[in-house]
């Protein structure tokens, strides 16, 4: 029997949960209560990604400092609920809420307007993080991502190359430093044009800095930034 008369039988039997107050949801993943308090970022630096009050092409700290990508794009702020379910997912490996956290920046992207890369990239961890962790958030959304845009691709093009502290630890300078250096290309991969670094959160961007220029200085032309959360 084609799926297409299935799913409504499906859908009867077990309606869809909204992820975030667990009660029914017509409109799937988030129920219609719920979607208006999911916190967007109205307007922003577009070069960093930074809530404004108004829509500008370079901050402050941009022009002070220019970032070695070219544009980011954040789902939401990093608020809650947003700021929860990316817990769930990081910490609790809770898939499903990064599946979910996945589609929605998906939608964002799509109002927002984000060109579409030649790559996803995610932002790689230490192998001995990774181990503990169990698995790579980054890799995960990269993933998800590709699953609701199947016209999207991604591969690992980086490797951290040496071990660093949790940015969450660390001051805005000492973050900086934290990263310096910590990146680098994999082995025999050849760096598209257009590539865009996906991660969970981006705080001071210096990760995110460091991993493309990297990507830069290996041919890319450039390089934006997928986040779902912006601090």
């Amino acid at each position: 029997m084609p799926a297409t008369f299935i799913d409504p039988i499906i859908h009867r039997l077990w309606p869809p949960i909204c992820v975030l107050c667990r009660q029914r949801s017509p409109s799937g993943d988030c129920c219609p209560t719920c979607q208006p308090i999911l916190p967007v970022i109205e307007q922003r630096c577009l070069r960093c990604g930074l809530a404004l009050a108004a829509e500008v092409a370079l901050c402050n700290r941009c022009l002070m400092a220019l970032p070695a990508y070219q544009a980011c794009w954040p789902g939401f702020a990093y608020a809650q609920p947003i700021q929860s379910l990316i817990r769930r997912f990081k910490f609790q490996a809770d898939l499903a809420a990064g599946r979910v956290l996945a589609s929605w920046l998906t939608q964002r992207l799509e109002l927002l307007g984000a060109t579409e890369p030649d790559c996803l990239v995610p932002v790689p961890l230490h192998w001995w993080r990774h181990i503990r962790r169990g698995f790579n958030q980054s890799e995960w959304l990269c993933h998800d991502l590709c699953r609701a845009n199947p016209k999207l691709r991604w591969q690992r093009l980086l490797k951290r190359q040496r071990r660093t502290r949790s940015q969450v630890e660390l001051a805005s300078a000492q973050r900086v430093a934290n990263v310096v250096g910590a990146f680098a290309l994999r082995r025999r991969v050849r760096v598209p044009e257009h590539v865009a670094l996906v991660d969970d959160v981006m705080t001071t961007g210096s990760t995110l800095h460091e991993c493309a220029q990297v990507l830069m200085e290996a041919g890319a032309k450039r390089v934006d930034v997928w986040v779902v959360a912006r601090t």
